[in-house]
């Protein structure tokens, strides 16, 4: 039997790689670590949901400077208490700026092939998965909005959100997990 340690080590060399699943993993094993600290650390839902999604978005565009020495967990929460102290220092609740330099960790984190959320979102009826959607944050609502029913690119919601493109990618994530448990959670 694999030990979980073999399993997030596989996952972390498949997103290194560039797999989608793999980093929708991480994301879900790994969400509510980082979400805890940032609300222990603010006191404030938005502000700690906001740094998670960062913390992800940053953790994802630099995947391989991960060092396997140290633990994925200690690597992320460094993340995020470094982008919490940025925020601080700066202030702005925008925290990161939009670089050029992120088009070839779009490339690798972008995979078209649907995913079991995806799969699960399309076999619902309008009616209803609207109704799942209105369930969800405003945040999550307007991305989930923008790419599904408006049809936009990634690059066209960040530019749309003014947000860099990585933080979209993770809110659509999660987003896409919240809509699938909201789905799951209807039929039970």
């Amino acid at each position: 039997m694999d030990k979980p340690t073999d399993k997030l080590q596989e996952s972390i060399a498949k997103a290194k790689a560039g797999n989608q699943i793999a980093f929708s993993l991480l994301l879900d094993s790994f969400w509510n670590d980082v979400y805890s600290f940032q609300l222990q650390r603010t006191k404030n839902e938005n502000d700690a949901e906001d740094i998670t999604i960062q913390t992800f978005s940053k953790a994802f565009d630099k995947i391989n400077t991960y060092d396997e020495s140290y633990q994925f967990k200690t690597w992320l929460i460094t993340i995020s208490k470094n982008i919490h102290v940025d925020l601080i220092r700066k202030s702005k609740r925008n925290i990161l700026e939009k670089t050029d330099s992120s088009a070839d960790a779009i490339k690798k984190v972008l995979d078209d092939s649907p995913s079991a959320e995806d799969q699960l979102i399309n076999q619902q009826n309008l009616a209803t998965l609207l109704e799942h959607i209105k369930g969800l944050k405003p945040h999550y609502q307007k991305v989930i909005n923008l790419r599904y029913f408006n049809e936009l690119s990634y690059a066209d919601i960040a530019t749309l959100l003014n947000e860099p493109i990585n933080n979209v990618k993770v809110k659509l994530l999660r987003a896409k997990k919240l809509l699938a448990s909201a789905i799951k959670g209807a039929k039970s």
